[in-house]
């Protein structure tokens, strides 16, 4: 019979921040346990180190470059509810492809791969147009706007790219009327009311959406209707694990598809009564243990089932841990990547060598450690594969059956190159040669660290991937992370005799790779990320700001 699968994700966490990757202050017995009894990926790269781009990768197994899903602006993941880009219907996600092998398929937690195109009841981009039977959850993130109290991510950003540009509106208007008043210019009383009306009108819209934002955007939907906007935090954690336990208690004679896509441990950070000041991490420590406990909710109703031995447990992180976050009162709310550079946002390892944890007693290795280049783009022909699915021929996969690895039938990865993207553009290269322990990494360009001696960009709260915010380097810097794994010492002709000769091997295929790219359209362009009023979800009305609780009741 086809297996299977329960697939769960965190967000933001940190490879560092787990038992089972060397952690020795924080509690996570459960997630441990699919260590001990499966695989532990060591060298475990997410697609993206932004989560819109690292799941689109993850549910198709490309890189979301093919898609549209990575971002030629400064923005790399969708922040509103009401923005009209997404995952396109054309995309094939393993949930399609198993829910066509008779598989009941469910998303339960975070999506963030947009929601509606033209009209606020088209949903084209949401989890149920992509092969989903089931979803419970939210359409975009939990963000610090989200949590009253938390503070802003948009404020830092409106300040820089609002406040200049409209305090130069403000004083050319006055200047305008001033100059109209006493007749040095003659200027159309209507244009000039027009302009005021305007700017009036927009700095309303701003003034209202921003005030509004909460209510706008952090919503909770059971499949296409709203159940609770805004979002309450309330035993979230517990919300969600029962539904995805009943989901698997619904589905015991039958194959599933389970994606737990957890709101842990991205910010605004939130734990439980149960769990609320217990760990030794504080808030960002109890959302980890938080998680695990749910993790370990799941592990035991598969085995009241008597499901363990037929279900593929895989856990994960989208992306590594934000080292950034800081709340307002100083404490640490990003979590820890271990020896690894950098985090979130940047292709230093931090940022994309991330947990990678697989379970199916009986099948795969118990116990093992393997060391080989991987991806999150990986599970998509593994459990295509296992569902005795059809792989799409009609498009490339850049993920590799993870299968032959971990049974030990093989030693290698089939990734000998890995494209490491920093939204749309290239940033890094990793090559694993077939006859060579050595994994280089060539970096063409580097983000600028704010502060310059810090791990990560402070003054933005992430780093971007242009213009003044990085560094290219000519030639690249090489890394050999076999022996340099934190990054530390790029390498130069001097110290590598084959400098050379390993980047011309990479530009050759970057090369082969770029002519592999076909134009498609940019899921998060200006036009789709932006907030479209008539896009928007309301469970009341405007008046009743958007307000409803029917999963409380």
């Amino acid at each position: 019979s086809n297996p299977n699968f329960v697939l769960l994700m965190a967000d933001d966490l940190g490879i560092g921040d787990l038992g089972c990757y060397g952690n020795k202050t924080l509690r996570t017995p459960n997630i441990d346990r699919l260590a001990e009894e499966g695989v532990t990926l060591t060298q475990h790269i997410a697609a993206s180190p932004l989560c819109t781009p690292s799941r689109a990768a993850f549910l198709t197994g490309r890189y979301p470059i093919r898609s549209g899903m990575a971002s030629f602006s400064r923005v790399g993941v969708f922040l509103f509810s009401a923005s009209s880009g997404g995952l396109p219907s054309e995309e094939i996600t393993f949930s399609r492809l198993l829910k066509q092998r008779g598989y009941a398929t469910a998303l339960i937690g975070k999506w963030h791969l947009g929601m509606n195109c033209e009209s606020s009841n088209d949903f084209c981009h949401h989890p149920l147009s992509h092969g989903f039977d089931y979803f419970y959850g939210l359409t975009v993130t939990n963000l610090r706007d989200c949590k009253p109290g938390q503070g802003s991510v948009f404020l830092k950003g409106v300040q820089k790219s609002l406040v200049i540009p409209m305090q130069i509106a403000g004083i050319a208007l006055m200047s305008l009327a001033i100059v109209q008043y006493i007749g040095l210019f003659n200027i159309p009383f209507q244009a000039l009311g027009y302009c005021m009306l305007i700017t009036a009108i927009s700095l309303a819209v701003l003034t209202f959406f921003f005030y509004h934002f909460r209510h706008l955007n952090c919503f909770l939907m059971r499949n296409h209707q709203i159940i609770q906007q805004p979002l309450s935090y309330e035993n979230l954690t517990q919300r969600l694990t029962k539904e995805a336990v009943q989901f698997i208690e619904r589905n015991t004679e039958a194959p599933f598809l389970l994606v737990l896509s957890y709101l842990h441990v991205h910010t605004a950070l939130y734990a439980s009564k149960n769990f609320r000041g217990k760990s030794k991490h504080g808030l960002y420590g109890d959302a980890v243990e938080e998680m695990d406990w749910s993790v370990g909710q799941v592990l035991d109703v598969l085995e009241k089932y008597n499901l363990s031995n037929k279900t593929l447990v895989y856990f994960t992180s989208d992306q590594g841990a934000h080292v950034e976050e800081i709340s307002s009162s100083g404490e640490v709310h990003g979590g820890y990547n271990g020896i690894y550079k950098g985090g979130k946002s940047m292709n230093w390892e931090g940022g994309i060598r991330v947990p990678g944890l697989l379970c199916w007693p009986g099948v795969i290795q118990a116990g093992a450690y393997i060391d080989e280049p991987t991806s999150n783009m990986d599970i998509f022909p593994t459990i295509v594969k296992l569902a005795k699915a059809q792989l799409p021929s009609d498009r490339i996969i850049d993920g590799h059956d993870l299968m032959p690895l971990l049974q030990g039938k093989v030693t290698r990865s089939k990734h000998e190159f890995l494209f490491h993207y920093c939204n749309a553009y290239l940033n890094a290269v990793r090559w694993h040669p077939r006859n060579s322990e050595s994994v280089w990494k060539v970096f063409f360009f580097t983000p600028n660290f704010s502060p310059e001696d810090s791990n990560g960009c402070y003054d933005d709260h992430v780093c971007f991937c242009h213009g003044g915010f990085i560094t290219w380097h000519d030639p690249p810097l090489l890394f050999d992370l076999s022996r340099d794994p934190e990054e530390k010492v790029p390498l130069t002709p001097e110290t590598e005799s084959r400098f050379y000769e390993i980047l011309r091997v990479i530009h050759l295929e970057v090369d082969n790779h770029s002519r592999s790219l076909h134009a498609v359209p940019d899921q998060l362009s200006w036009d789709n990320l932006l907030w479209k009023p008539w896009l928007q979800l309301c469970c009341s009305s405007f008046f009743q700001s958007c307000y409803c609780d029917y999963d409380s009741e």
